[in-house]
C-alpha cells in the first residue's frame, strides 16, 4: 500500500518508472529518476542489451546508461550524479551503495587500432568488462576505462582516469589513477 500511496503522491515519478520498465529495463522499487535521464538497451549489431537496476537507486539530471547490446547491472542504493555516462558494450557491474558523482564516465569497450590503410571508424569495438565493487565512491569527473575492476570500498579522487585494477579499500587519484592509500 505504501508504494501505491507514493505513486499517487508523485505521479511524474511513477510515470518515469513505468516508462523505463515498459522498454524492458529491470528496475527495482523506490528508484528516483530525474528529468532528462536516458536508460537505453540500445541495439548494437542488431542485439539489444540488458539493464538491471536494484532498489532505491537514484538517477540525477542528465544521466545516460546505454547498454549498446551489452549489459549494465547495478545493485541496490546506487547513486548516479548529474551527467554521468555509462556504456555497457562489454558489460558493466556496479555494486550496492556505490556513489558515482557528477560527470563520471564508465566505458566497457574500446576501438581497436588498425593499420593506416584502414579507417578507425569501421573497426569493431573491443569489448572489455568493468566491475565496480560495493560501497565505492567515484568522485566528480572520474573516467573508468574498459577491462578494469575496482574493489569494494574504494575511493577514486576527482578527475582520475582508472586504467588498471584497484584493490579493495584503496584510495586512488591522478591520471592515470594510482593508489595513494588504504581506507582504515
Amino acid at each position: 500500500m505504501g508504494a501505491f500511496r507514493n505513486a499517487i503522491a508523485n505521479p511524474r515519478r511513477a510515470w518515469r518508472l513505468w516508462r523505463v520498465r515498459r522498454r524492458g529495463i529491470l528496475i527495482g522499487p523506490n528508484c528516483l529518476i530525474a528529468d532528462a535521464v536516458r536508460l537505453d538497451r540500445g541495439p548494437y549489431v542488431d542485439q539489444l542489451g540488458t539493464i538491471e537496476i536494484g532498489s532505491n537507486a537514484q538517477f540525477d539530471f542528465g544521466v545516460v546508461l546505454q547498454a549498446w547490446g551489452g549489459s549494465i547491472r547495478c545493485g541496490d542504493n546506487v547513486f548516479f550524479g548529474p551527467h554521468t555516462v555509462v556504456y555497457g558494450h562489454g558489460g558493466v557491474t556496479i555494486g550496492d551503495n556505490t556513489l558515482v558523482a557528477m560527470h563520471c564516465c564508465i566505458i566497457s569497450s574500446n576501438h581497436s587500432i588498425p593499420p593506416r590503410a584502414r579507417k578507425i571508424r569501421y573497426e569493431p569495438s573491443e569489448l572489455l568488462s568493468v566491475s565496480i565493487g560495493k560501497d565505492v565512491w567515484l568522485a566528480a569527473g572520474v573516467k573508468v576505462l574498459g577491462g578494469v575492476t575496482i574493489g569494494d570500498g574504494c575511493i577514486v579522487g576527482a578527475g582520475a582516469v582508472v586504467t588498471k585494477d584497484l584493490p579493495a579499500y584503496s584510495i586512488a587519484h591522478g591520471v592515470p589513477a594510482k593508489v595513494v592509500g588504504i581506507r582504515a
